[in-house]
């Protein structure tokens, strides 16, 4: 059955006028620094140039996609954003489940407060200080090829930057690094909110812990995992841009270059302005339908349940 919907009043505005204060703001803050600036999307549509302008720059219609789609190198980049959106949203997102699920069943609470903390304190570092502590640890001299060289699983020093076969785990490590104790706050806070009572009926059923995480603690999270996984998708295009211009070299060009550094190329170092329009418009394009998309699975997929 529908819920009833409320009649909003006059005397129903009024009485929160506070918070319809708030939403004003807010909504206003929304069209003024997201809406207003699409109008930039017209330089897409056009050979801009900045004396010109928008009104005055020469209509082209859809010759910078043409171009976009003809040129090897932007093809090559939504190949490596689209394999390191996939790799990073796949191991974050995991990584970020399956330390809340542990750290949920850490029973000393000075250990699991103390854990939590130092897991999410890289959050809040500049990505120029994670590639820093990246370099040192995976150089030559570095931390990780001691290891390999004293315990003898390699013969000598591996340069992992100049092989373009470890760009791609060395971005997902350093963004699994860096967010999964950040992230995993969110399913902390969903796992606090399942009634206890379904745990202490699982334990008189003879649950274990697995049992546990398994019958009670994945399911009591599975609308938060799906909500987030949801918008998540709609990001795997922002597959980065910090970590790949700063680890990359001319060594590993093909893997490293994303959407993001090619825009920057074209649009900034370039000047062409319209291209690099293009390119962002590309990827907002893929954005939506992949949002959409994973939405519409995640409905049917609960009227599936449901019948």
């Amino acid at each position: 059955m529908k819920n009833p919907s409320k009649r909003i009043t006059w005397k129903e505005i009024s009485r929160q006028k506070f918070l319809m204060v708030c939403a004003a703001i807010f909504f206003v803050y929304g069209i003024v620094f997201y809406y207003v600036p699409l109008a930039g999307w017209v330089m897409a549509f056009q050979d801009y140039k900045p004396k010109d302008g928008l009104f005055g720059s020469k209509f082209v219609g859809l010759a910078k996609f043409k171009f976009l789609f003809s040129d090897d190198v932007f093809l090559r980049d939504i190949r490596n954003t689209l394999a390191m959106g996939v790799l990073n949203l796949v191991t974050t997102f995991l990584m970020a489940i399956i330390f809340a699920i542990l750290l949920n069943e850490v029973r000393n609470m000075f250990g699991k407060k103390l854990v939590q903390t130092v897991s999410y304190l890289p959050h809040f570092l500049s990505w120029i200080i994670v590639t820093g502590i990246l370099h040192d640890a995976l150089s030559s001299t570095g931390i990780i090829n001691e290891l390999l060289v004293n315990l003898g699983i390699v013969d000598s020093p591996i340069n992992f930057f100049a092989n373009p076969s470890y760009f791609w785990p060395i971005v997902a490590f350093a963004n699994v690094w860096k967010e999964t104790g950040w992230n995993a706050i969110v399913y902390l806070a969903a796992i606090t909110s399942i009634d206890p009572s379904l745990y202490e009926a699982a334990t008189l059923d003879g649950a274990g812990r697995w049992g546990k995480i398994w019958h009670v603690t994945l399911p009591g999270i599975k609308s938060t995992i799906m909500i987030l996984l949801i918008m998540n998708i709609g990001n795997v295009l922002n597959a980065g841009f910090e970590v790949q211009y700063l680890l990359g070299n001319g060594l590993v060009k093909g893997v490293s270059e994303t959407i993001d550094i090619y825009t920057l190329t074209w649009g900034i170092s370039q000047n062409d302005y319209s291209l690099g329009t293009a390119a962002g418009i590309f990827k907002s394009v893929v954005a939506i339908i992949l949002i959409l998309g994973a939405n519409w699975i995640a409905k049917r997929a609960g009227e599936d349940r449901l019948f």
